[in-house]
């Protein structure tokens, strides 16, 4: 599939995808220290229009390129800091975040500060950086910038011109990614971010840090809370990424969930179909869907969205509420008046190095975090025999992963996760979550034995907290500003049950009401928080 990395503020979309499995491993004891000691920080200014208006910082932090080599070559991380407002005897320290990806910009994250309740944002430095190789970070890794593109062969393979196309497309991607990235290739692992992580600590001056991390990013939490439980303090992990599958498997399993949360989704169309005219059942509009994605096969709406287009147009509403109408619109204005303003309009403009580096580095940490399947025969079997029941995503998934399969660098081997000294936690997700399925919040609960677990019960979307949903941000304000959390109950489950991020109704003036819970709505704030 294809990913869709989207500026802070904005609706974006991402999968994780991976392989092998981690095992249960002795717990960390005390920190694993690279022995690293960065210069400090220079801080200055912020060109982003969102930080330069909130007074942010912007600087870089000096990194090894390779930690077991501390003198050798450097690089660059770019971080930025929105300082504390309280006073400072209600001071809590740093709050590092992460918007997920891997290969998602984090430099604006911060503002999101401002949207806890309460205030109690107002009690934490909020720190954002972009990972090594990401965005401004030095260097930032390209590989070919005109790699996406409209009208792309037709994602399933049902003929072996089909399979070979696709492949030879992958094959050259990551050959592509092996020449431009050269020796960074070989160092853009979670643990090296992990490392960058513990090395910005040290140049904040903090004995222990806050974390707030979304989808991939909450994996890399999970990573830093095993290897240094001593020097984390608090910490939010939403849209849980389960650590046993990382990363194949767990892209097999989002294939499953996404086929199913479109089928609540044309259910929701059809459930207006005064406003779309598509249909007034949910299975005459997943028919509609399936019969135009054919003729597109034929004729491309425009000239330019084929059946690949118009597949990933619709991949964000199997990922979130949010914007749900832009896509039904876009169908009903295609299907209806044969208008392909909104498809255009809803499928990013393909080519452009910041969509490339987004891309290219969210395969070049998946693809060495852990050994995918070299065998193309696993990947054909695994993928038709998904694809066989749920077609939704299966293939254009696969292709989006399959530089992995000839990837230029040396695996590394996962961390094996384990929280049992670290301090409690709060987990969040919605029981429907296809980017990161539910399975691995009840995972990583039992692994983390102090935290708790928040369920956005019956929801679809992923990574929604801070969306104005009182039951789930009210628990993470009181989080924040105490350190409390909802008691943990027994057994394998959820320890509190909120309303999930509401499904909108285009019916109203505004899609985001008062929830259930009496709680004032704010706008919510979308980042580029997934896994591909």
């Amino acid at each position: 599939m294809r990913k869709i990395l989207a500026a802070t503020i904005a609706a974006s979309a991402g999968l994780l995808i991976g392989a092998g499995t981690i095992p249960v491993a002795a717990a960390a004891s005390g920190s694993h220290d690279s022995g690293y000691t960065p210069p400090a920080i220079d801080w200055g200014s912020c060109t982003r229009a969102s930080l330069k208006a909130r007074n942010a910082q912007c600087g870089f932090l000096v990194v090894p390129l390779d930690y077991a080599k501390p003198r050798g070559t450097k690089i660059k991380i770019a971080v930025s800091r929105i300082n504390h407002k309280s006073a400072a005897d209600k001071y809590q320290g740093v709050m590092l975040t992460n918007p997920g990806g891997p290969g998602g910009s984090g430099l604006g994250l911060p503002v999101i500060g401002e949207t806890v309740p309460n205030g109690a944002g107002d009690y934490y430095d909020w720190i954002g950086f972009d990972p090594r190789g990401v965005g401004s970070s030095v260097p930032a890794l390209s590989c070919d910038v005109n790699y996406a593109g409209y009208n792309r062969p037709y994602y399933v393979p049902v003929n072996r011109s089909l399979e070979k196309t696709w492949l030879k497309k992958a094959t050259d991607y990551s050959k592509k990614c092996d020449k431009a990235g050269g020796a960074l290739l070989d160092h853009v692992k979670t643990t090296d971010s992990v490392a960058d992580m513990e090395s910005l600590r040290k140049a904040l001056g903090a004995k222990k840090i806050n974390y707030y991390g979304f989808s991939y990013g909450t994996y890399l939490g999970q990573v830093y809370a095993t290897l240094h439980p001593d020097k984390i303090r608090r910490a939010i992990f939403d849209g849980v990424v389960d650590p046993r599958r990382v990363w194949y498997d767990a892209n097999l399993d989002q294939d499953i969930q996404f086929d199913k949360n479109m089928d609540v989704y044309f259910a929701w169309i059809a459930k207006y179909d005064s406003v779309y005219h598509l249909g007034k059942t949910g299975k005459s509009v997943k028919a509609k869907y399936y019969s135009t994605l054919a003729a597109l096969r034929k004729s491309p709406a425009a000239g330019k969205i084929g059946p690949d287009e118009w597949n990933d147009i619709f991949v964000s509403a199997g990922y979130y509420v949010y914007g749900w109408q832009d896509v039904a619109d876009a169908f009903a204005a295609w299907v209806n008046d044969k208008d392909a303003t909104l498809l255009l309009a809803n499928y990013a403009e393909p080519g452009g190095v910041d969509a490339d580096n987004g891309y290219a580095m969210y395969l070049a940490t998946q693809c060495s975090d852990v050994q995918w399947p070299t065998n193309w025969s696993k990947w054909q079997r695994d993928n038709w025999k998904i694809h066989s029941k749920y077609p939704f995503i299966t293939w254009n998934n696969a292709w989006y992963n399959a530089p992995c399969i000839n990837w230029g660098t040396k695996p590394g081997k996962p961390v094996g996760i384990n929280g049992a000294k670290a301090p409690g936690f709060l987990l969040i997700g919605e029981t429907n979550d296809a980017a990161t399925p539910y399975t691995g919040a009840i995972e990583v609960r039992k692994r983390f034995p102090r935290s708790v677990l928040i369920e956005g019960v019956g929801g679809t979307t992923h990574s929604g907290s801070l969306s104005g949903i009182a039951c789930t941000d009210d628990t993470i304000a009181n989080y924040l500003a105490t350190g409390a959390l909802p008691k943990r109950v027994k057994g394998n489950r959820s320890d509190k049950q909120c309303q999930p991020v509401p499904q909108p109704d285009p019916t109203a003036v505004s899609a985001f009401s008062a929830d259930a819970a009496g709680g004032t709505s704010r706008t919510p704030v979308r980042t580029a928080r997934v896994l591909r």
